[in-house]
Formats: structure tokens, C-alpha cells, sequence
């Protein structure tokens, strides 16, 4: 998601007249979009801004932005922890990017003083899709936003603070959206929201309406949507990736968070472990051999031994395929900070080392099944692990790694030949999937 808006902004910049520069040294405008999920990401915004302050005492002329979750967080301390910075932007106050930059480049940072744009617009929603600069064009994949903000209240989440209440997009401008994308070769669409589905449009359509309207684009090969809450996975939309399926792919990343109902409950998710997995019964009924990614927070507070074993349990009972960890952050001005301390420094590390350690056992398991299956690879790009190989996607979203001659936004069919942890390895099997 962030990486879209920093598409949106790039845009925004574009239109004004900027090109990208080569460096942050070469710039005239650096732009920091931020991230506030947790204190850790928080911190890196400032630690940046410490290192840029360097280029921006060289050339006084340089214009300094912080944008995104941290800039809402933290609007004006920004500029008293950081006074060389020129100007603060909320994620749905992007559209006044351009009328910051003029006044800074008219006036100077002397008459045009440090520029704040806080406010949580609703047309935020309705960015021009033809001005986003998307970095992912090549590999045949778009991100396309459709729902922006959040009206859960986790008690440990800033997200309802930084991004505001929800706002939809029309389901026929973001059909729009698909088919000139479609038109610009790109194969894979991604659905973006904070609660991508609780999306409803001012017609009533849900995200239900929306795979099934999308799958039948001609030549679209591939559908994703993230994040969803379990709340919001209904039997309708269930039924609906099954019907569209294979171009809705058989993944799909249902944060958990705890594995304990009383967690769950301190945490003020809306559902129990129980019902958490009558969801992921429900989807493994209708679509057999779909994936399954979550999010787990370890060492909530008042989170016991017990608990956490119940997390524990969960993994096992679940076999989800990708896991993203973290121990609790408190995040200033949500509810958990009132609901007493959490386990000490100390024992939330231990506590996420162990279930790390302990959902790499799932997934060595997992993973080791696909050995020996032909499968559709999305080719991305070279692989990380090694530059002469390639790297791309399956429908089920895992990581694999091949040699041969291709290139990004590719369809391949890959014969997996072995596994880790993480990833798949593979040999091309011949023929455009």
C-alpha cells in the first residue's frame, strides 16, 4: 500500500513538470512516505531525515517532505524534531502536493514558512489512475486502490488515526482502472485497502462484486486483494473467489494476530479463534489447495505462556504458508496502552524467535510438497539468492527460483525441482503457461 502511494506521488510529480533523479544528492525534492504500523518503522523516518539533513545543509535550496502515516502521527513535532524539514502531508492530503511545492519554489522557505496538509480528505480515493507512476509495469503486475482507511478499532492499531475512516471507490471506476491497465499489457491486479474487504461502493457492490466483474476482463490472468479482516471474509465473498476462480489466485493473507480468544478479545478484533477457523474452513471447503498468509503479534500485554501456546497451536492447525511476525508496539494513543503492561523485552523476543523457529518447520514441510509439480511462474525479476537466475510467482503466491532465458511479466511453466524454507526452485518446462 505504500508502495502505491508512493506511486500516487511520483505522479503528482511528474505532472508538475519533476523527472526522478539519480540520487538524493542530485534531487530537488525528496520526498520520506512513512509507515507508523509500528515504533521501529517510526523511527527509521528520522533516522533518514538525520542523514539527508547533511545534502539539505549543502544546498539550502533543496525542498525536504515527510509524507504517508508518521507525517499524521506526528504533524507538527515533525518540524521541531527536524526543523529543516519544509513541509508535513497526511496520506489522504496528497493532492495538495503540488500547491506545497509551488508556494515553496515562489517564496522561499522564508515567506512560505513550514507547510502542514493534515487533513483527511474524501476525494483522496479518486486519484487520476493515469497520472500514478507505477514501478511494477514491466513484471505485468499493477497495484489498484479501491477502499482507503479502517473503521475497526483494534486496540493496538494506529491505523484508524493516520488514515482515516473508510471511503470507497467506485466499483465502475475501478473497473475502468483495470481495463487500461489491461490495455498497458499488465496481467496481474492487485486490490489495495486497509480492510480491502469491507469494500461497498455507493451502489452497494462489495469486493464480491468486484472479482467476479474484474475476472471477466478479457486477457487479466491473475487477481489479488490484501488486507482482509476475518470479519469481514462473508460466505458471499468466499463463494465469489471460488466462482472466479483460477483468476482470483488461490491465496490470501487473513491476519490472525492471536492465537487465544482472550487475546483476540483484549485486542478487540470481533471474532474468536473458533470463528477465525470456521473462516479458514469455509475458504479451504470451497477453494481446496489455497494458501494461507497471516499476522501474528507476540506479547500483547497481559499475553501469558498459555496464550501463546495457543498461537502456537493455531500455526499447527492452520499450516498457513506464509506468517508475518512481530512483538507487540505500543503506538501512542491506542487503546492496549491501557490495558496494563506487556511480557518484558526479553520474553517477547523469545517468544518471536520461537514461533519464527516454529513456522519454519511448517513451511520446510509445505514447501517440500511441491517438489516434482508443474506450476504457473509470473517472472519479477533476477532472484535475490542468485542474479543469473529468475524470480517469480506462483498463483499461490510462493517465491520461486529458476535458471533459463525469459524476462519480467512472463508466464512460465516451472517444474519445481526442490525447496527451503522460503522459496522454490525450479526448471523451466517449456511454453508460455
Amino acid at each position: 500500500m505504500n508502495v502505491h502511494d508512493s506511486e500516487k506521488l511520483a505522479g503528482l510529480l511528474e505532472r508538475e513538470g519533476y523527472s526522478r533523479a539519480e540520487s538524493a544528492s542530485d534531487a530537488g525534492v525528496i520526498l520520506l512516505n512513512t509507515c507508523s504500523i509500528r515504533e521501529k518503522a517510526a523511527e527509521k523516518v528520522f533516522s533518514e531525515l538525520g542523514r539527508l539533513q547533511i545534502i539539505k545543509r549543502a544546498r539550502p535550496d533543496l525542498i525536504l517532505g515527510v509524507c504517508g502515516c508518521v507525517a499524521q502521527q506526528e504533524g507538527e513535532r515533525i518540524f521541531r524534531r527536524a526543523p529543516y524539514v519544509d513541509f508535513v502531508i497526511g496520506p489522504r492530503a496528497t493532492a495538495s502536493l503540488p500547491k506545497i511545492l509551488e508556494n515553496l519554489r515562489s517564496h522561499g522557505r522564508k515567506q512560505a514558512g513550514q507547510q502542514l496538509d493534515l487533513e483527511q480528505r474524501d476525494d483522496s480515493i479518486e486519484f487520476p489512475f493515469d497520472e500514478i507512476r507505477r514501478t511494477g509495469g514491466a513484471t505485468g503486475k499493477a497495484f489498484v486502490t479501491v477502499i482507503e482507511g479502517c473503521n475497526h478499532r483494534c486496540t493496538y492499531c494506529i491505523v484508524p488515526t493516520t488514515r482515516g475512516r473508510e471511503i470507497c471507490r467506485d466499483m465502475d471506476g475501478v473497473l475502468d482502472e483495470v481495463r487500461s491497465l489491461r490495455e498497458q499489457n499488465v496481467i496481474e491486479i492487485e486490490f489495495l485497502g486497509q480492510t480491502v474487504n469491507a469494500y461497498r461502493d455507493s451502489r452497494g457492490r462489495t469486493l464480491a462484486d468486484l472479482l467476479l466483474a474484474a475476472a471477466k476482463i478479457d486477457g487479466l490472468r491473475r487477481i489479488r486483494f490484501t488486507t482482509s479482516h476475518p470479519a469481514q471474509m462473508t460466505e458471499r465473498l468466499m463463494d465469489a473467489m471460488a466462482e472466479a476462480g483460477p483468476v482470483v489466485c488461490p491465496y490470501l493473507h487473513l491476519p490472525v494476530q492471536s492465537g487465544s480468544s482472550a487475546v483476540l478479545k483484549r485486542m478487540r478484533r470481533g471474532y474468536d479463534r473458533d470463528g477465525y477457523l470456521s473462516k479458514i474452513e469455509g475458504l479451504r471447503r470451497r477453494i481446496p489447495g489455497i494458501s494461507l498468509g497471516t499476522d501474528v503479534i507476540v506479547g500483547f500485554p497481559l499475553e501469558t505462556e498459555a496464550e501463546f501456546e495457543e498461537t502456537l497451536t493455531l500455526l499447527d492447525e492452520v499450516e498457513y504458508d506464509t506468517v508475518y511476525a512481530f512483538s507487540y508496539s505500543p503506538r501512542p494513543g491506542t487503546a492496549a496502552l491501557s490495558l496494563g503492561s506487556s511480557p518484558s523485552e526479553m520474553v517477547r523476543l523469545e517468544r518471536l524467535q520461537h514461533l519464527l523457529a516454529h513456522q519454519a518447520g511448517i513451511q520446510k514441510i509445505r514447501n517440500r510438497r511441491w517438489i516434482g509439480r508443474e506450476t504457473e511462474v509470473l517472472v519479477e525479476s533476477p532472484s535475490k539468492m542468485d542474479p543469473a537466475k529468475w524470480s517469480g510467482r506462483t498463483p499461490e503466491h510462493r517465491v520461486v527460483n529458476f535458471p533459463g532465458s525469459t524476462e519480467p511479466g512472463r508466464l512460465e511453466r516451472v517444474t519445481v525441482t526442490g525447496s527451503s524454507t522460503f522459496s522454490l526452485k525450479g526448471e523451466l518446462s517449456g511454453g508460455i503457461a
